[in-house]
C-alpha cells in the first residue's frame, strides 16, 4: 500500500467483532453495528505547534486502538475498506 496520512491523521482497519453473543446467538449482519475497534496501519508525522515544534504521534502502525462511533472517513485503498482519522479521534490503545 502506498498511502501515508498527513500531519496527525491515522489510517485504521477496521476489527470485525464477534458474530455470536454470550449466549450463542448469531447476530445478523443487518443489526451488527460497526466495531469501535481497529488496528492502525499507519501514521502521519504529527502535528505542529504554531512555534514549528513537531508534537509524536503517540500511536504506531500495529496498536490496537478504540475509538468513537462516528470518528473518521471511510475509504477504500486496493480494495480494502479503512478509516482515516485524527488522532484525537482514539480514545485509548488497548
Amino acid at each position: 500500500m502506498a498511502f501515508t496520512p498527513l500531519h496527525d491523521r491515522v489510517l485504521v482497519r477496521r476489527i470485525e467483532g464477534e458474530e455470536k453473543t454470550k449466549g450463542g446467538l448469531i447476530i445478523p449482519d443487518a443489526a451488527k453495528e460497526k466495531p469501535a475497534e481497529g488496528e492502525v496501519v499507519s501514521t502521519g508525522a504529527g502535528a505542529r505547534k504554531e512555534s514549528g515544534d513537531l508534537i509524536p504521534m503517540d500511536v504506531k502502525a500495529g496498536d490496537k486502538v478504540l475509538f468513537g462511533k462516528w470518528s473518521g472517513t471511510e475509504i477504500k485503498i486496493d480494495g480494502e475498506d479503512l478509516l482515516i482519522m485524527k488522532e484525537s479521534d482514539i480514545l485509548g490503545i488497548l
